[in-house]
């Protein structure tokens, strides 16, 4: 029913002219009108809310906002594949994507978690960020993380969720819904076949070969990424090492947190292993690569004969660019390969959410994953499964005959996983107690 206000009394009418009385009628008319057009309109506009699907909301909210994308900026291939990625979502959606350059992720973290102490709890500075284990795990404790929206990305069924729990799990924690896988990523060994011919395959065989050619292998001094996954690696096949010997199985404890009763007797195997590796080191342990880059520098300048990457495309991008030596090969260590995922999140209090999804979303398409995934671009594995693909979406993914500094398809026999994040800490603290030296 629609109720006119401040319409003449009946009385008042029948006193008014013939063309008064048609005046007045046609001026309630039009309010009437008026009336049932606004509603009406108002109706519409809630009809069409309703039957927008909830992504297709996403996309109408999501346009024309800025994207602060805070990601590790320590790679150049890796910073003009975000430009470009800038670009593609410019395009599609008028969003200004901002990589925000970072040397280590936990300075997002941290300046996440300040926010959240001021209660500034919807203007965040942070839209995306790339993360994966330890940090992941502490923005999930704090409630920093945007929840239960990776899940409902259109391109995140692309994944197979129901039958890949490497999307679903960060280092063991559950995701449930707080990240959008990104890629894949696992240990992979490289080494100048000029300089030697038959690199170690194991742990044990890499103790042999360092005190064969001292100087000649290094890993990047914690809290590198790439240094902590070494140690991850060494600890996991000296623990198993241990317990085949003793039949106990404390190897079993980096599933668990890391904590004061089991930090000493967990670690203690590397340690004693470290202690008597490192003099065989490049510099002999006195000093620590950086970075991954720098290592793969030093075997440019045939400084080092053997290497690790944790993104097994990435060796052969580097020789395609020039950046390291044709005479490179790759290969997985026989005794197993350190294998996860690494993600984007949205803090709780991104100022613009919707458009972070839109561009998430984005970077789960098969575009930009085939893109990513091209030796020459970046080299990182893709996290979509071939099977959920149409044939046009496969083809963006095949390439011409490998490169010969390629990991072979086959060479991964066995993956590790990662150990609990707080093991990361653990390692590092007691690393930097221990070995702690100038870069």
């Amino acid at each position: 029913m629609y109720v006119i206000k401040s319409l003449p009394a009946l009385a008042t009418l029948k006193n008014l002219s013939r063309y008064s009385t048609y005046a007045v009628a046609l001026s309630v008319c039009t309010v009437i009108s008026s009336s049932i057009s606004a509603s009406t309109a108002s109706s519409t506009t809630d009809d069409l809310n309703q039957n927008l699907s909830s992504w297709q909301q996403i996309e109408v909210q999501g346009k024309n906002q800025d994207v602060y994308f805070y990601a590790w900026g320590g790679d150049p291939q890796i910073n003009t594949y975000l430009q470009w990625a800038a670009e593609q979502v410019d395009d599609k959606y008028n969003i200004n994507l901002v990589h925000v350059k970072l040397s280590d992720t936990s300075e997002a973290v941290s300046r996440v978690l300040a926010e959240k102490s001021a209660d500034n709890n919807d203007e965040g500075s942070v839209d995306l960020i790339w993360i994966n284990g330890a940090n992941f795990a502490t923005m999930s404790e704090n409630s920093l993380l945007l929840k239960q929206w990776a899940n409902k990305l259109p391109n995140f069924a692309l994944t197979d969720p129901d039958n890949n729990p490497a999307v679903n799990f960060d280092f063991g924690v559950p995701t449930n819904g707080m990240e959008a896988p990104w890629g894949q990523a696992s240990l992979t060994f490289y080494y100048d076949s000029l300089s030697t011919n038959k690199p170690p395959t194991t742990l044990n065989e890499l103790v042999n070969w360092t005190a064969q050619n001292p100087g000649r292998f290094s890993y990047p001094k914690p809290p590198d990424f790439l240094g902590m996954s070494f140690l991850k690696y060494a600890l996991v096949m000296l623990l198993e090492q241990q317990d085949a010997k003793t039949g106990e199985n404390i190897k079993a404890q980096l599933n668990l947190p890391a904590t004061e009763q089991n930090i000493d007797m967990v670690l203690a195997p590397l340690w004693k292993f470290l202690d008597n590796f490192h003099p065989t080191l490049w510099r002999k342990g006195e000093q620590f690569v950086q970075t991954g880059a720098h290592m793969r520098r030093l075997v440019d300048d045939t400084e080092l004969s053997l290497a690790f990457s944790f993104s097994a495309p990435e060796i052969p991008a580097a020789v395609q660019r020039y950046d390291l030596p044709k005479s490179i090969r790759s290969y997985a260590m026989s005794d197993g390969s350190l294998s996860n995922t690494h993600f984007v999140a949205i803090p709780y209090n991104a100022s613009h959410p919707q458009a972070a999804q839109l561009v998430a979303n984005f970077l789960l398409s098969p575009e930009a994953q085939a893109k990513k995934q091209t030796s020459s671009v970046w080299g990182d594995k893709t996290v979509l499964i071939q099977s959920t693909l149409d044939p046009e979406q496969q083809a963006l993914f095949k390439t011409n005959k490998p490169h010969p500094s390629a990991l072979p398809v086959d060479a991964i026999k066995r993956t590790v996983s990662e150990p609990h994040p707080s093991w990361v800490d653990a390692i590092m603290q007691g690393w930097q107690a221990r070995y702690g030296v100038s870069p």
